[in-house]
């Protein structure tokens, strides 16, 4: 008997430097273990569901020319991505093409410079998780004059991410001081630090250059005793975060997306997914797995037409890993939006970091 022909799902992940591969990695995981689980509950009206993978190194002009690849290809759809400037690239692109694109892991609320119904988001928005992290340092501050440093690179992800800390801690009395982390180098930004008399750092650079010097050379400065670090892009999730940094990377809070408890759907992808990567799955590869969960859903209810998917994410209804999956048309965000995935501030407990302890729930 013959075998009848695959639906496609194209993915893009940053497998390899200068992406961050670890989390592509984990990202990829997850959609790969939905597509198997999908195609053991009898795939797509008995076809069977196949990932296509495409490999974007954090580079966006890599990530365009994988989309035209990928429709030329004839997938139904495209999940995936982590970097949020590439994600941005991925669906201006597959916007164009009128192919229906799923974001798992980018949170940049201007994914798309206009309206559309061919993109949507499992991710929350980087202006709900951050605000929740400013809240959050307010909070552990206490009352005063509170004077945030943060050693940046140049991205729009970044001067988003200053900008939304920038509004949000104005009114309470909260500064915001930009230091060019390539520029200054790891020394330079501590003798900065101590120049500003800033109450936090927040690590707004890549993983492990320069954020792992940088957390070194602050932890080794006996003037920044004391000194609060921060990640809110969620470096010290993955496991080489503790594996470079020890103790030292332990008690910096980072914003990640999970709930305190997780479904009895997510309680079984976790067991398979540490099988899967021999290690305990971060929320990366949750949002990957419930990325799959949807357009499974989709391609089962509206066949694998792109015209017939780009219209279907509000009648979305699934479970996911983390709570139930729906989507809407949020105010400020141009593309169909999970309304809302779970946000925690959580750090690695001193103690024990390999333990994570939960900070604060937005």
């Amino acid at each position: 008997m013959r075998t009848p022909p695959s639906v496609r799902i194209g993915a893009l992940a940053p497998l390899t430097p200068p992406g961050w591969a670890e989390a592509g990695r984990h990202l990829l995981a997850g959609l790969e273990l939905a597509v198997h689980d999908a195609n053991a509950g009898g795939g797509i009206d008995g076809r069977p569901l196949e990932l296509v993978v495409r490999d974007t190194a954090a580079d966006p002009a890599r990530a365009t020319a994988a989309v035209d690849e990928l429709a030329g290809l004839g997938v139904a759809a495209l999940a995936g991505e982590y970097h949020s400037v590439v994600a941005r690239a991925a669906a201006a692109r597959a916007d164009t093409l009128g192919l229906p694109f799923l974001c798992s892991s980018a949170v940049l609320d201007a994914l798309t410079d206009h309206p559309t119904d061919r993109v949507a988001r499992i991710a929350p928005a980087q202006s709900r998780g951050w605000r929740g992290y400013a809240d959050f340092l307010l909070g552990l501050l206490g009352p005063g004059p509170r004077r945030i440093a943060v050693a940046a690179d140049p991205s729009v992800y970044w001067e988003s991410g200053i900008r939304i800390l920038r509004e949000h801690l104005a009114p309470y009395d909260g500064e915001v001081v930009v230091l060019d982390a390539r520029a200054l180098g790891p020394e330079g930004v501590c003798d900065a630090l101590v120049a500003h008399g800033a109450s936090a750092l927040l690590l707004l650079v890549g993983h492990p250059e320069p954020a792992v010097p940088l957390v070194r050379a602050v932890r080794g400065d006996e003037r920044l005793a004391g000194l609060l670090l921060g990640a809110p892009a969620g470096q010290p999730e993955l496991p080489s975060w503790a594996a470079l940094l020890g103790a030292d990377g332990a008690g910096i809070p980072f914003l990640r997306y999970l709930s305190e408890r997780l479904t009895p759907l997510g309680a079984r992808v976790e067991k398979a997914l540490r099988e899967q990567l021999a290690e305990e799955p971060s929320f990366v590869a949750y949002e990957g797995y419930d990325t799959g969960v949807v357009l499974a859903d989709l391609l089962r209810g509206h066949g694998p037409d792109r015209t017939r998917l780009a219209p279907a994410w509000g009648k979305v209804a699934v479970e996911g890993t983390r709570g139930p999956i729906s989507f809407s048309r949020a105010p400020g965000i141009d593309v169909w939006q999970w309304t809302w995935p779970p946000i925690q501030v959580v750090d690695r407990d001193p103690v024990e970091p390999g333990r994570f302890r939960v900070r604060h729930t937005v």
